[in-house]
């Protein structure tokens, strides 16, 4: 396998800059000249030109897509390295076309999980408005609500949902689930009782959502759903924004239809600088970060470099 004296490589959207923090990267030294990029391009033109020099690119999780229309316009391009253990956000079928090959990384930590709990309590306590009132010399402004007794619906109860509910029946909470390949034995076995999904939008308090995003599940939270919560009811997001029809999303928001919304992911990250998520009240929101810890950065930039000295190796 032929490839130029230098080998070049760009590491994509390392928005806090500790990309090469994070791991140890000297075993490139003398080996492969390293770029990191800090700011999201997300102009595909853009893009396509500021790859042209590259022979690798390192990608974090989804954050960057490399649709085929991308892909055959970077010639030079043989190696993506993408963290996490897979991208659907990389068109591999055009890639493996292409000779471009395509390598990941395990993950660690419980971030996304913490997160959820973290961006819940938030919610359900009010505490962007308590905080807020504290710093401006005030004191309480609110009656939160409760936990315990309370009924959290999960939409999905694979590995992370199983870990939600398993939290929630520390909290004493009630803990229901429906996905569309869930039945009642699994449910029961991870400590929730299955409903239809009907009656999950319906009971819940809070309705968490923990499903992978697919065809078959991308707007798998709509209208009708979301006119169905309680309007003390509570929605969660912390898989992918896609999940939930945003437009919908707003809409009840905005006419205080439910309770709050917490989440992490949207349809068009980064967010929009005026998009209404960045300012309604009854929205607490963070931006794409449930993956973001430190153990998770040490697995995913380690995994990195691995990836690309074991493709050196082989060149």
């Amino acid at each position: 396998m032929d490839r130029p004296e230098e080998f070049a490589v760009a590491v994509l959207d390392d928005y806090q800059d500790v990309a090469l923090t994070s791991a140890d990267w000297s075993p490139l030294d003398g080996r492969a000249a390293v770029t990191v990029l800090n700011r999201h391009i997300g102009d595909e033109h853009e893009l396509v030109a500021a790859l042209q020099g590259f022979d690798a690119v390192c990608v974090m999780r989804e954050r960057t897509p490399l649709p085929r229309r991308v892909l055959e316009r970077l010639p030079r391009l043989r190696l993506i390295c993408s963290t996490g253990r897979s991208n659907a956000s990389i068109d591999l079928a055009a890639a493996a076309g292409l000779g471009i090959e395509v390598a990941n990384t395990g993950a660690a930590g419980q971030g996304p999980l913490e997160l959820s709990w973290a961006l819940l309590l938030a919610a359900v306590r009010r505490l962007p408005v308590e905080l807020g009132s504290l710093r401006a010399g005030g004191w309480q402004q609110t009656v939160g609500g409760d936990l315990a007794g309370s009924t959290i619906g999960l939409l999905g109860l694979g590995r992370i949902g199983g870990q939600m509910a398993a939290v929630a029946n520390a909290f004493g909470m009630e803990v229901i689930a429906w996905s569309p390949h869930l039945d009642e034995q699994a449910a029961r076995e991870r400590g929730a009782r299955f409903v239809d999904k009907a009656t999950l939008f319906r009971e819940s308090d809070v309705v968490s959502i923990h499903l992978v995003l697919a065809e078959s599940t991308r707007g798998i939270v709509g209208r009708t759903e979301l006119e169905s919560m309680k309007p003390t009811a509570y929605l969660v997001n912390t898989s992918r924004g896609p999940l939930v029809d945003e437009a919908a999303l707003i809409e009840v928001l905005e006419r205080r239809a439910i309770a709050g919304a917490a989440l992490d992911v949207y349809d068009t990250e980064p967010l929009p600088a005026g998009h209404p998520f960045r300012t309604l009240d009854d929205v607490v929101a963070t931006g794409h970060i449930g993956f973001v810890t430190q153990s998770s950065y040490r697995a995913f930039y380690g995994g990195t470099v691995a990836n690309l000295v074991e493709w050196l190796d082989r060149a």
